[in-house]
């Protein structure tokens, strides 16, 4: 009976040094951390220098304003390209989707997961914000700023302007005087909150403009 426990263990002890060495095998598998020395590849690196005339795909991004928000390493006062209605449109079906939740429909900062217990979001709608330019809202839509995560992930490049000038929209919206309307217009401000919406977004585009 000992005997038989006895092999019993040496074929356990066996079978856990293999599998133990076949772990370490994994850990030590053949390949090349970054920069890393080697013994093989021209020179004794491991990263060997690109062929002539090599261009990284989906990365080269020369257009400082419009992948950066910037002009000049500043933040752009302008657009990178003309916002129109559809523009304005796309805008705001992306901030609803993913700015709404947290600065809520009319951008005051109180979506609906504010109100359920998270932290409160930035509302558009004071003088720090209507006072900055295009190219800071890039930039904190692309890179994320405090409790914000970055959006550069989800949201494509355009988009995120589009999305820019519909936050001027409702900027706009909440702090114009009747002399932003246009004199055809100035009847419609008796007319319904949903009939308004539409001229609020047409004068948005007008004061977004497109890239001066």
């Amino acid at each position: 009976m000992n005997r038989k426990l006895l092999l019993s263990a040496v074929c356990l002890l066996a079978s856990a040094a293999t599998a133990a060495g076949c772990r370490q095998d994994m850990h030590d598998a053949p390949r090349y951390d970054p920069l890393e020395a080697s013994v093989v590849g021209v020179k004794g690196s491991s990263a060997q220098p690109l062929i002539a005339g090599t261009v990284a795909r989906g990365q080269f991004h020369d257009d400082a304003l419009m992948y950066e928000g910037k002009v000049d390493g500043q933040a752009a006062q302008v657009f990178p390209f003309k916002i129109d209605a559809a523009a304005l449109d796309r805008g705001e079906d992306r901030y609803n989707i993913y700015c709404a939740p947290c600065h809520s429909k009319t951008g005051d900062g109180n979506g609906m997961v504010v109100q359920r217990g998270y932290r409160q979001a930035a509302s558009f709608h004071t003088d720090r914000l209507r006072d900055s330019h295009p190219g800071y809202f890039f930039d904190v839509v692309t890179n994320g700023f405090g409790v914000m995560p970055d959006y550069k992930a989800q949201i494509p490049v355009e988009d995120r302007w589009k999305i820019i000038a519909y936050v001027r929209a409702l900027q706009l919206s909440h702090h114009a005087t009747t002399a932003d309307v246009p004199a055809g217009d100035l009847g419609k401000l008796d007319r319904p909150a949903s009939e308004q919406m539409g001229a609020g977004k047409e004068a948005g585009h007008k004061a977004g403009g497109g890239q001066e």
